[in-house]
């Protein structure tokens, strides 16, 4: 029995070490080089190449190096066996701090001042209390509940905008289509942390932009697909929304010649807001797969109609 790795952003030494620690037996593979393919039992990857999973007729399940899946859902070479995303896992942590910066930055007004710097100017700007700095959340799972968590802590006013709505000690919630407007209607920011699913596919549009007040910023670290990138640049150029800070992006690497690259209201990541660490992440994986292994359910398994 054995295991392929597929990823072009995580080394594989890591991952190889710890599965040869607890399962010396299962051999480790890294793609092309993938061994008897009847033999793979678990395929250990981060964004593979379209149909090269189905190629593996004893594949038990994938095992997601990241907490988004959309990539695999997508992919109709995706098998039909479990697609196991990580949960938290490190990635939480490390999300939530990105949050956090990119929410000071805007509240604190750094964008001007890096401007006012470039032209040798001196000019403080009126204080605005955090608590009169309402932040929008979109998601309320691992990683939307800790950064609204970690954003009640530093004193803002927070609301959670979810699918089913959440319960988050000091957070306003709002739940479904329904009450979207009403919750961004308060939002100096926004920061999105939804999973990409068809429901959330460009949500982060021209409508959500005009529902914002005049003058706010958005915060993308959920899928580049929830972005209508001409839309937020339309939305730039009118003033309404004030600035950007990205890490995702519908074509990654972004294009050089991207517009974004060159607008002075957006700040550029190379989706970076959360890496997964193998030191953090092996201990959820391994123990999925000596779950599968015992006959029990993983935890983590996606929900396919849901998206996540």
């Amino acid at each position: 029995m054995s295991v392929v790795f597929y990823s072009e952003a995580d080394p594989p030494k890591p991952w190889r070490n710890a599965f040869a620690a607890v399962f010396p037996q299962m051999q480790f593979h890294v793609w092309p080089d993938v061994g008897d393919v009847e033999s793979v039992r678990y395929a250990l990857v981060w964004n593979p190449p379209s149909g090269m999973l189905n190629k593996y007729p004893n594949l038990k399940a994938v095992l997601a190096l990241g907490a988004g899946v959309d990539y695999l859902l997508a992919d109709p070479g995706t098998p039909d066996v479990p697609v196991i995303r990580l949960l938290g896992a490190g990635l939480a942590p490390q999300m939530a701090e990105y949050a956090v910066y990119a929410v000071l930055h805007f509240h604190r007004a750094m964008p001007e001042y890096h401007v006012q710097q470039s032209k040798s100017v001196w000019q403080p700007h009126a204080p605005v209390l955090s608590s009169q700095f309402t932040v929008g959340v979109m998601g309320a799972g691992i990683i939307g509940g800790l950064i609204a968590e970690h954003l009640v802590e530093l004193g803002y006013a927070v609301r959670c905008w979810s699918r089913s709505g959440s319960s988050i000690d000091g957070v306003e919630s709002f739940a479904g289509d329904a009450q979207l407007n009403e919750f961004l209607s308060a939002c100096r920011v926004v920061v999105n942390a939804l999973a990409l699913t068809d429901k959330t596919v460009g949500i982060l549009g021209t409508n959500t932009f005009m529902s914002m007040p005049p003058g706010s910023y958005v915060v993308n670290i959920g899928r580049g697909g929830h972005l209508v990138e001409d839309d937020l640049l339309a939305a730039l150029d009118s003033g309404h929304i004030a600035g950007a800070m990205l890490d995702v992006f519908n074509e990654e690497p972004l294009p050089a010649n991207h517009p974004f690259w060159s607008n002075p209201r957006v700040v550029v990541t190379p989706h970076i807001a959360g890496v997964t660490v193998a030191s953090e992440a092996e201990a959820q994986v391994i123990e999925n797969v000596k779950r599968m292994e015992r006959g029990e359910p993983p935890v983590g398994a996606v929900d396919r109609q849901r998206g996540y």
